[in-house]
């Protein structure tokens, strides 16, 4: 089974989303499951992770609604804010929806220094209790903070959304290549191979543009510990779902069959705990 394995699902309206600004015009609409449903046919895709968008636990609790009502949202990555001190009470009555999955918060939009926080890093702590997955959402700058935090909770299981969204533009590798590789060195830590595609030249990168950063986390991470994702419908500010997700099948088209299962699939599914 082929599972994208990081999008979004909203209602658009320029309040909730004020960062989807008049050079994003193609995403100022709304998108719903039977939209990505569309789309996922044309590369034989199945199903996916629902990610938060919004930080808001409201938005957490229509995905869940959203997720319980369709299969094919296999799971849901939702927000809680980890820095409030009745966090766990929070995470208590999250637990009793099944296909809560694990949670983000918008990390990106903070300075490195917001991840080694003790607030913070309480609330991480809380999370392998309840069986809860962490995406980190995060630039390279936050890549050193980042290592610290997941040497603190080695049983905490970890995903690194969009590859930490490195320079593709400007074809800059350090010193995003040694972090990653720092980063993949624990083996509780996962990689999306998503969000790439807006990080490059929109609508006029080449496939090669990504093979250095593709071969990085490769690398870095292996067959085991990474998951395509879309990213959709953000990546449509800079291609086609067919084009975005494309990016990572051909690349992996030299590799075997049982290792594209695996990160076209398996390995989402596993890592999120999730049953086809």
């Amino acid at each position: 089974m082929k599972i994208d394995a990081h999008q979004h699902f909203w209602q658009y309206s320029p309040q909730e989303y004020p960062w989807i600004n008049t050079e994003m015009k193609v995403i100022q609409k709304d998108f719903g499951p039977e939209d990505l449903w569309q789309e996922q046919k044309s590369v034989e895709f199945s199903g996916s992770i629902a990610v938060q968008a919004r930080e808001s636990l409201q938005e957490t609790k229509d995905l869940l609604h959203m997720a319980e009502s369709d299969s094919r949202i296999k799971g849901v990555v939702g927000w809680a804010n980890l820095l409030d001190e009745q966090i766990e009470q929070t995470l208590s009555e999250l637990s009793q929806y099944p296909k809560l999955s694990g949670l983000r918060m918008i990390l990106q939009a903070e300075e490195p220094a917001y991840i080694l926080q003790p607030a913070f890093r309480r609330g991480i702590g809380y999370l392998h209790h309840f069986g809860f997955t962490y995406d980190l959402l995060l630039f390279p700058k936050h890549l050193p903070n980042a290592i610290q935090l997941v040497e603190e909770f080695p049983d905490q299981p970890f995903v690194l959304d969009h590859i930490s969204k490195p320079f593709i533009k400007a074809g800059i590798l350090t010193p995003w290549q040694n972090d990653i590789q720092t980063l993949a060195s624990y083996p509780h830590v996962h990689c999306k191979l998503s969000g790439m595609v807006t990080e490059a030249a929109w609508n006029q990168w080449k496939p090669d543009d990504f093979r250095p950063y593709l071969d990085t986390v490769w690398e870095a991470f292996g067959e085991d510990r990474l998951m395509i994702g879309s990213d959709w419908p953000v990546c449509l500010v800079s291609g086609t779902y067919s084009e975005t997700m494309q990016l990572v099948m051909s690349y992996l088209e030299s590799f075997s069959e049982e290792t594209q299962r695996k990160v076209l699939g398996e390995n989402c599914l596993r890592f999120y705990q999730r049953s086809t």
